[in-house]
């Protein structure tokens, strides 16, 4: 088997972020589900766009997102993910290119646009986000290179591409062709909305095919129908090599070969937007892995990732975080 030139393949939702405040009763007002993230038409997704207060608008997804952060660490990074010939398309490829991540996905010549996500922040920092999938649910499992993936230590996977049909077969191609050449397969839950709409799925998904999976409290309560974290933490960790489970303001557990760590949060100053906490805490704890960092490294490499991104609003760093990887090698204060 060749040597891999990749670190780790992001596979996810090419998503235009678009970040505002708001307050609870903007919430109301227009129904929407706090802390969730819910999928909504073109013409619903103007009409919230409309009603937003001006924004920051960002390249995101949540695996593009994860690939843009390890790039910044230093890794060798790739990213497969639909867009329109449009104008937030080409902002798109451009965002990615000049983050360092390989990405050469073929655009939607449909006709349909570039996905965008409507992120609503409320004052306790939590995250609201509206979005349209637009050109993502074009991706198939064409869109597939097969010698990409077998070049990447892992293939890391978004959650949220269970909803559209094609992108699950996508999604499914990834995982065959990364398992078929020894290498490691990594699935992050997204949301768990998500997880309880496709629940029974990508519960036998994550046992029989998962190497590394990431999830918050929510979400791992939600694969596996339960109130008890515990006892959802002893089912997953029959079944997957590696667990890494966010908890907020709690830390993360982490679990696997015969470990379990306990990570604490990294200390900021105040916590502005969770927009992307999951996903860079992600893309820390994948860097570290990729270089052959202990379990209880590669949790606080994650955590000081995540920590760099709700000190502020958006879900791309502001800072140098390389530095937090010698960082990383320091125990981080309860």
């Amino acid at each position: 088997m060749a040597d891999a030139t990749l670190d780790v393949i992001g596979i996810g939702n090419a998503i235009v972020d678009v970040i505002a405040q708001a307050e609870d009763s903007f919430l109301i007002e227009h129904a929407l589900n706090k802390g969730a993230m819910t999928l909504i038409d073109a013409e619903r997704a103007e009409t919230l766009y409309c009603a937003m207060e001006a924004g920051v608008e960002v390249s995101g997804g949540s695996a593009a997102n994860s690939m843009v952060g390890m790039a910044m660490m230093g890794g060798e990074v790739g990213y497969i993910g639909k867009v329109s010939e449009d104008t937030l398309g080409k902002v798109f490829s451009h965002d990615m290119v000049s983050a360092g991540v390989a990405y050469e996905s073929a655009p939607s010549v449909t006709g349909t646009s570039t996905a965008r996500c409507l992120v609503l922040v409320t004052e306790d920092a939590q995250r609201t986000m509206n979005t349209y999938l637009g050109a993502c649910i074009e991706l198939g499992p064409e869109d597939i290179d097969e010698a990409f993936i077998a070049s990447a230590q892992v293939t890391y996977l978004e959650g949220y591409l269970w909803d559209p049909p094609e992108a699950k077969e996508a999604f499914r191609k990834a995982q065959n062709v990364a398992k078929a050449n020894g290498r490691r397969v990594s699935l992050s839950l997204s949301d768990p909305f998500c997880v309880k709409r496709h629940c029974e799925e990508l519960r036998d998904f994550v046992e029989n095919h998962v190497d590394i999976l990431f999830a918050n409290q929510d979400e791992i309560l939600s694969l596996y129908e339960t109130d008890d974290f515990d006892d959802a933490l002893q089912h997953i960790t029959r079944h997957c090599e590696i667990v890494a489970l966010t908890r907020g303001a709690q830390g993360a557990v982490v679990a696997g070969r015969g470990e379990v760590h306990f990570v604490n949060t990294a200390p900021i100053a105040r916590v502005m937007d969770t927009t992307g906490a999951g996903d860079l805490f992600a893309a820390g704890f994948l860097y570290g892995f990729t270089h052959d960092f202990d379990l209880a490294r590669c949790g606080r490499l994650g955590a000081l990732a995540a920590g760099e991104i709700i000190s502020h609003f958006g879900a791309r760093p502001e800072m140098d975080i390389s530095q937090l990887v010698e960082a990383s090698a320091q125990p981080l204060s309860g």
